[in-house]
């Protein structure tokens, strides 16, 4: 993939859900579809953000979140149910930076897009996204914030 595409409003909803959470970690899931890339052969469109709650035992929130494997299941179902796919997750590094930890790697799965957010005293402050790749590493993909819709800016002028 290339590019995640989503919308400000989205990042802003994001945003405030870490914001809230801090100083514990927070996530949620991405449902969207894929579209035709420009630079690499699919995008990805995020349609919904979906906060789920972080499991993680009380002494862990603040270094990591755990969803229900039930919620994982009823995402896919929901997503199934709207014509979406399920995409990805994002969460929160609490006074982290915005890159994968050593748990994050270790709990990756391939094809799965993972946002991480950095929220450092209380305020969301940098927004990264990756994936993990077929040979096991994270590579940094590029995401695009507009205020516009997503058909707007899959009508911009692109060059491959």
């Amino acid at each position: 993939m290339s590019r995640i595409y989503l919308s400000e409003f989205q990042k802003q909803r994001i945003f405030h859900q870490l914001e809230q959470a801090y100083p514990e970690e927070a996530a949620g899931f991405l449902l969207g579809h894929m579209v035709a890339g420009y630079i690499a052969a699919v995008d990805v469109v995020i349609d919904e953000i979906v906060p789920v709650d972080n499991v993680s035992d009380a002494g862990e929130k603040r270094r990591r979140f755990v969803v229900k494997p039930q919620d994982w299941m009823r995402l896919e179902d929901q997503a199934d149910a709207s014509g979406l796919q399920l995409i990805g997750c994002y969460h929160s590094h609490p006074d982290a930076a915005a890159i994968p930890s050593a748990f994050d790697l270790e709990h990756s799965y391939p094809n799965f897009l993972y946002i991480i957010v950095a929220v450092n005293e209380g305020r969301a402050t940098d927004m990264r996204s990756y994936e993990l790749s077929r040979k096991g590493s994270h590579e940094h993909i590029t995401a695009v914030v507009s205020a516009e819709s997503w058909q707007e800016i899959m009508s911009w002028p692109h060059t491959k």
